[in-house]
């Protein structure tokens, strides 16, 4: 049997982080394993062609306070959920990089994450945080579909398949 111990879930505030947010603590309470939040943010500033100006440092603490009240608020939805002991976490950078230096320095188990099911030219033009995650890992990753894609798959599924055979 797997014998996860560090369930990461990063998230993004979304209703898909949401789901996968319940998908980890079902998870780490059912192995009783540590369930670690983390939510990764790039410093807010704009870019023109001859430079990028960034946020000075006190918007930088207001969306730092924002962020950490809004991990407060889910690690507490965790326990509710029966994660028995979830930690957050925050770190400032590029999301996918910054989720796959968190799991090897961390020595996480599994990943659980949302995906927000762009179609395959989103993918390309902007591309997909959960989709570097999966083919970085250094763990399992398990990625949560949005409700309504997942809605969708399964409407496919159930129209695509065989008739039962008479009895």
């Amino acid at each position: 049997m797997l014998e996860w111990q560090k369930i990461l879930c990063p998230v993004d505030f979304s209703s898909t982080s949401r789901r996968a947010l319940n998908a980890a603590a079902e998870l780490a309470q059912m192995h009783g394993a540590e369930l670690h939040l983390l939510h990764v943010y790039q410093a807010p500033g704009v870019s023109f062609p001859e430079a990028t100006i960034y946020a000075g440092d006190d918007v930088l603490q207001q969306l730092v306070d924002m962020v950490v009240k809004s991990l407060s608020e889910w690690k507490v939805e965790a326990e509710r959920k029966g994660a028995l002991n979830v930690v957050t976490h925050t770190a400032m950078g590029v999301p996918f990089a910054e989720i796959l230096r968190f799991a090897e320095r961390h020595e996480v188990d599994l990943i659980v994450m949302g995906t927000h099911g762009r179609t395959a030219l989103m993918r390309v033009l902007i591309g997909s945080v959960a989709e570097k995650v999966v083919r970085h890992a250094p763990c399992p990753v398990l990625t949560v579909r949005p409700e309504k894609v997942q809605a969708e798959v399964s409407e496919t599924l159930r129209s695509q398949a065989p008739e039962p055979a008479p009895s």
